[in-house]
């Protein structure tokens, strides 16, 4: 098992914080290893429900009668299965002396959990679980990461083919079992058509009119896969940055998969050969860096844009972090170059520095406010 030790003591302090914390992200990314780790250290008590367990069913007929007599840490498994709790745990967090703390864990964003942000206002805190990251796993890993991607069971496969054996059921799982259980009544095979079509249009601007003729349904449809997709921490939208600069911006988002190693096994990538021979080899170690990025950044993805002029100048990444403006390019080269699109984000954006996040090991400047950062180095800017 993989220490996540920043994501551990970011949920314990939340949980000091406030009677319910949200622990939210893909199935199998390694939320339910984290709360146990999390209740093994946990001086008091503890209690976990399991909502995909039967027996849990059993437990809880009568919820408010099972839960309010619990104190310490109790761990609510799956719980966007039960929406029903829901203002059970906002009666429960409200007690006087707060006699137990809520861990909730779910595998969908708070707004597709619209009731807990409805009856838990105030009373709780989202922490995202990603996958696997290089600060977690160490440099070494780098290419194993890209490859095969952050879920825990993915990455740490015996063989490359156990790894697609693995990604390749997890897929199948989530579309036929996962969807439905959040209540989407939307064809398996039709998810994955458009799934897979996505693919092929990793790190690129959203197009929706495209896709819906290329896929042979309307825009608000497509809309609606990708705005899945994106709830169930399967797919990032980036959103474009706009400022008053006189200059027509790109308005539409860019589109990744969350995860490399979902994105390879969609495209038929099996292995490191198939990788460096395909032709979106660039496109994926694009959005492999940029998760990189943000994850040792530590910011929110809500605080993550790109930007782009019609013109053509653009930059990956623009984050505002701890009052600084910091660029990101994406180069999958060891000899990255300063370029004039690179100068015009610079003077539009204002930025204090830009960095371009690329393949090779050494880190350099390259101009004025411009510097070569290993992608091991990453999120580290000086």
């Amino acid at each position: 098992m993989i220490e996540r030790p920043r994501h551990l003591a970011e949920v314990s302090r939340l949980l000091q914080e406030f009677p319910v914390v949200a622990l939210i992200g893909a199935r199998q990314v390694g939320k339910t290893t984290l709360a146990l780790t999390l209740a093994a250290r946990h001086a008091g008590p503890c209690h976990r429900f399991d909502l995909e367990d039967p027996r849990t069913a059993a437990r809880l007929a009568s919820p408010t009668l099972a839960l309010e007599p619990l104190a310490g840490l109790v761990i609510l498994d799956e719980v966007q299965l039960r929406p029903d709790l829901f203002p059970i745990l906002r009666v429960l967090a409200d007690r006087p002396g707060t006699p137990a703390r809520f861990l909730i864990l779910g595998s969908a964003s708070p707004e597709l959990m619209q009731q807990s942000a409805e009856s838990l206002a105030g009373r709780i805190a989202y922490h995202e679980l990603p996958g696997l990251d290089l600060a977690e796993t160490g440099a070494a890993a780098m290419e194993a990461l890209w490859l095969r991607g952050g879920f825990p069971k993915a990455l740490l496969a015996a063989t490359d083919s156990a790894s697609v054996r693995w990604r390749r059921e997890f897929i199948r799982s989530y579309l036929e079992r996962d969807i439905p259980a959040l209540g989407f009544r939307l064809p398996p095979a039709t998810l994955r058509r458009f799934w897979n079509m996505l693919a092929h249009y990793h790190g690129q601007t959203w197009n929706g009119s495209e896709l819906a003729r290329a896929f042979g349904v309307t825009e608000r449809t497509v809309r609606h896969y990708l705005d899945v997709l994106a709830a169930t921490f399967m797919v990032r939208v980036l959103p474009p940055w706009h400022e008053n600069l006189g200059k027509r911006q790109v308005k539409a988002p860019k589109v990744y998969l969350a995860d490399s190693g979902i994105l390879h096994s969609l495209l038929d990538i099996g292995d490191a050969a198939a990788l460096f021979g395909h032709p979106k080899v660039g496109a994926s170690w694009e959005g492999y860096a940029l998760h990189q990025v943000v994850g040792r950044l530590g910011v929110a993805w809500e605080a993550c844009h790109y930007w782009k002029l019609h013109t053509g100048a653009e930059l990956d990444l623009f984050v505002q972090s701890g009052g600084r403006r910091l660029g990101f390019e994406f180069k999958f080269s060891d000899v990255p170059r300063a370029t004039p699109s690179m100068h015009s984000a610079l003077e539009h954006l204002r930025l204090d520095a830009l960095y371009v996040v690329h393949a090779g090991r050494d880190r350099f400047p390259i101009a004025e406010r411009i510097e070569a950062l290993p992608l091991a180095a990453a999120g580290t800017p000086a």
